[in-house]
């Protein structure tokens, strides 16, 4: 039974660890493009917290008897995730201000954007296996 809650948090982690080490791994590639690795690595870490909470707000949801409770669950989690990295945001960019290393920023933005789309896909996939068994 522990295995199947921890399944569908599968993509999300395999997502973090392949980031990372990827960050860690291309650090000569990452100095070319001009990214700054330790942003790309805190801001990875910032994204799968944010995901993975989000990602248990709207598991709760679709347990409940409600139909409309898993659509309320998922714009609720995108919201959630969209502020945080709103206020990430602006944290970074007011302390950095005109240093503000644009390649990892907008990675970043991408990054958020599949995170969105793991977590997403994991909770369809959630919403659907019952009805499959």
């Amino acid at each position: 039974m522990p295995t199947n809650k921890r399944k569908p948090v599968t993509p999300i982690l395999i997502l973090f660890v392949v980031l990372n080490a990827l960050f860690v791994v291309g650090k000569s590639v990452l100095e070319r493009l001009g990214a700054d690795q330790g942003v790309l690595i805190i801001g990875n870490l910032v994204l799968f917290a944010v995901t993975l909470l989000s990602f248990y707000l709207a598991m709760k949801n679709l347990k409940s008897s409600n139909p409309h409770a898993f659509t309320r669950g998922i714009f609720s989690s995108m919201i959630l995730k969209m502020f945080a990295f709103a206020i990430g945001a602006f944290i970074y960019i007011s302390m950095k201000g005109k240093d503000l290393n644009k390649p990892a920023f907008f990675t970043l933005m991408g990054l958020y954007l599949v995170y969105t789309f793991v977590e997403v896909a994991s909770l369809t996939k959630l919403l659907r296996k019952p009805a499959d068994g």
